[in-house]
């Protein structure tokens, strides 16, 4: 289903957070659940992925992950401070010790000078914080944008399960 280097990021994942007891949650927009079914998609992967949250809507942003509306408005979907409360969010709406979130303009169309298709913002937050991580990954394609997207949000959760 993915590619086989999404498929073994997966279940490095799997691997690391089962053997450190921890369960995750990831809160996606514009990969809309592709993170969540790369982790699912690993066997054993339901004593590690606690919940996902697919929140493509600037509402659903704000009632599901208590993203406040406001900063929605002002800094726009597609940003840091964005991505930086969808992964608190999620972290703090589930039984989860870490969590992923991924926010972006996949493309074709969506995109401006300041936020051209392609910009995606990650946060990951665990035991050892949260970190942030801005991508740009230029016009190569909607499934492209989504994919790289998938494969940045694994990288990351691995680094704050702590591999």
């Amino acid at each position: 289903m993915f590619p086989d280097d999404i498929d073994q990021l997966a279940r490095q994942v799997i691997e690391a957070a089962s053997a450190r007891g921890m369960m995750t949650a990831v809160a996606e927009s514009c990969t809309g659940g592709l993170v969540a079914g790369a982790l699912t998609a690993v066997a054993g992967s339901s004593a590690v992925v606690e919940r996902g949250f697919v929140t493509y809507s600037n509402a659903a942003k704000t009632e599901l992950l208590g993203v406040p509306a406001t900063l929605i408005e002002t800094q726009g979907a597609v940003s840091e401070a964005v991505a930086r409360e969808m992964a608190a969010g999620a972290l703090g709406r589930s039984g989860a010790q870490t969590a992923v979130s991924v926010t972006g303009i996949a493309g074709p169309g969506g995109g401006s000078p300041d936020k051209p298709v392609g910009l995606v913002h990650f946060a990951a937050i665990g035991p050892s914080g949260l970190v942030h991580v801005e991508r740009r990954f230029g016009d190569i394609g909607r499934e492209a944008v989504r994919l790289e997207s998938v494969r940045q949000a694994l990288r990351m959760l691995l680094e704050r399960i702590g591999t």
